[in-house]
């Protein structure tokens, strides 16, 4: 069902809209993680760090995915709080085209480059096989990846969150049986793993694709849409650039961490993993919660709301820091069970590493979600520049924090140190550029 942000109590509309997304983004993570859980508990602590160190080459492909759902969910937005219902549908359709051409080359990406990415990332020579197969299979599905977040990204652009949790709840349970099933009834290891997800993200891309198609003939035009429009396709990029720039960046940064993180070993790998996939669900969950800002601010901007952007942000601001008080007390007081979690039998530093990372790293949760709130506005307004900014800064410092810290504070206690610090420059730029309001001048 559509629904229309521009209407009623900012703190009642946003969070009723927001709240499927938190439940979307946790069944994402979910299903992020199931490969983890599975390798670790099915297959040992090789398998975890194989498929943890593949991870973070997949994430760049789902930044690309995720800016492109951006791009795409914000221009939408904006022209259904303005009741442009055909330059919506056009839109769609460039976008679709336009992510289509994206997607063959990066897969031509992943299958020239995996190895020797693989190699620039020092990944140790027992599990670089394991991580290239596992690649090699997700690449095949990255057309899966890109259609489906940008059709859920439709969807919540028109308003509505909760057909996307409904695919994401089906697509991730049925990961994880998939999972389980290949792993223990089939000789394929690691591909196991890999092949569950391909068929997964399969089904739930075209039930997805099915259903929006359903969905926008219920939109209804006086004049039939273009399928391509110049100007629409510029609109969609001036987001969508910025966002995959944004989270791609991040991506190679994680990239350059993990090689540091490879250089003490599997061990420490593996607990690193179990421990990064859990601060990921922490900071996708400040994200969904950002990326309702998101369309909230982008349907208000083209209804000419501009007033009621600033409760909006107070609204998520209250929302995340609820979620954020949750995740400390879990995290500082059941790390250690949360990351036994990934393993069947953890080796002695397995455990200590993943908890270390997590009680540095999570008690400064309640300024990321400063951030990353903050940045929902900036990006729904169109002001990509200044959100730009402010993730570049985050990002260049942290990957240069732990280069540094990893030689002066005992090796992997520096790298944990890295995120905090970063976060707290980039909130404060993110808090200064909202409270500065040149957002409010910005043109989507």
């Amino acid at each position: 069902m559509n629904k229309d942000l521009t209407a009623g109590n900012p703190y009642k509309v946003l969070w009723l809209y927001t709240l499927p997304l938190l439940g979307s983004i946790l069944f994402q993570q979910l299903y992020n993680i199931a490969d983890s859980l599975v390798a670790g508990k099915f297959l040992g602590e090789n398998a975890l760090a194989a498929v943890g160190n593949a991870s973070e080459i997949t994430l760049i492909y789902t930044a690309f995915a995720f800016g492109s759902n951006i791009g795409c969910s914000v221009v939408v937005s904006n022209l259904f709080g303005s009741k442009n219902f055909k330059d919506m549908k056009s839109c769609i359709s460039t976008a679709f085209i336009t992510f289509g051409a994206l997607c063959v080359l990066l897969m031509l990406f992943g299958f020239i480059g995996t190895r020797p990415l693989l190699v620039l990332m020092k990944t140790p020579q027992n599990i670089i096989d394991d991580s290239f197969r596992y690649l090699m299979i997700y690449t095949a599905g990255i057309p899966f990846v890109f259609f489906y977040n940008v059709a859920t990204g439709i969807f919540s652009a028109m308003g509505d969150s909760k057909t996307p949790f409904y695919f994401l709840a089906f697509s991730s349970l049925s990961n994880i049986a998939v999972d389980v099933l290949f792993v223990k009834f089939t000789p394929l290891g690691v591909s196991g793993v890999a092949y569950a997800t391909l068929i997964c993200q399969g089904v739930s891309c075209f039930l997805a694709l099915v259903f929006l198609a359903f969905r926008l003939k219920t939109v209804e035009t006086t004049e039939r849409a273009p399928v391509f429009s110049a100007p629409l396709f510029g609109k969609i990029l001036k987001i969508a650039v910025p966002s995959i720039l944004q989270q791609g960046c991040i991506s190679v940064g994680n990239i350059v961490i993990q090689g540091l993180v490879n250089g003490y070993g599997e061990t420490t790998m593996a607990g690193f993993t179990a421990a990064i996939k859990l601060n990921n669900i922490a900071t996708s969950c400040f994200m969904a919660t950002a990326n309702g800002l998101s369309a909230y601010t982008a349907q208000n901007m083209g209804a000419k709301e501009f007033e009621r952007v600033r409760p909006g942000l107070t609204a998520a601001i209250l929302l995340n820091a609820l979620i954020a008080v949750l995740l400390i007390v879990l995290f500082t007081a059941g790390g250690t069970f949360c990351i036994s979690l990934f393993m069947d039998q953890p080796t002695a530093g397995a455990l200590p590493t993943g908890r270390q990372f997590l009680s540095i790293v999570s008690p400064f949760y309640f300024l990321v979600t400063l951030k990353i709130t903050s940045d929902g506005v900036l990006r729904g307004s169109g002001a990509m520049h200044l959100f730009m900014i402010s993730t570049f800064a985050d990002l260049i410092l942290r990957v240069i924090l732990a280069i540094v810290l990893s030689d002066l504070m005992n090796g992997f206690v520096g790298i944990c140190w890295s995120w905090p610090i970063g976060w707290v420059v980039g909130a404060g730029i993110s808090l200064f550029f909202y409270l500065r309001g040149s957002w409010k001048k910005a043109k989507i």
